[in-house]
């Protein structure tokens, strides 16, 4: 897989944040969002937001690209997620084989956002690359990004600051 550079990164970064945005201004959604890179790391194969707090954004983008493209095309494939994921995306990301993993900001800066207790978002203090270092395939993982989780936090008190 080819290394992700800083403009790829960057440009994929901004459009998963403007998702996030979309999802809570236009559609009332949870702030969470991810897309899905093609393997040259610019094209958006797809993308997903949070449905529900059981259907997160990533593992609903995660069972769609399973479904729809060849398990060796997603071994190339770069996942951008506005959110560290969860053990559950985790593992989904895991079992579509995708081969990258690209988080704006820690599921730590999330728990600081919505609170303990939150019982829409009870956070897991289970990092995504403990749950990737327990399988078989590698899975590279970016993040926190620098600059960018700062901007998913504030994005996502929006959302968290109503009293949800």
């Amino acid at each position: 897989m080819s290394p992700l550079t800083g403009e790829q990164l960057s440009a994929a970064a901004g459009a998963c944040l403007e998702l996030q945005k979309t999802g809570q201004d236009i559609h009332s959604k949870r702030p969470f969002a991810a897309l899905l890179l093609a393997p040259d790391s610019t094209t958006v194969l797809m993308s997903s937001l949070s449905l529900s707090h059981v259907r997160h954004a990533e593992a609903e983008l995660a069972r769609n690209a399973a479904d729809n493209y060849a398990r060796d095309y997603l071994a190339e494939t770069t996942f951008i997620s506005t959110w560290e994921p969860c053990a559950m995306c985790a593992g989904t990301i895991y079992w579509a084989n995708i081969g990258r993993l690209v988080y704006l900001a820690s599921e730590k800066a999330l728990q600081g956002v919505i609170g303990e207790g939150n019982i829409e978002n009870l956070t897991l203090d289970l990092p995504c690359r403990t749950v990737f270092a327990s399988g078989q395939t590698e899975v590279e993982v970016i993040g926190p990004v620098s600059g960018w989780e700062e901007k998913v936090v504030e994005d996502s008190k929006r959302y968290w600051g109503k009293g949800k």
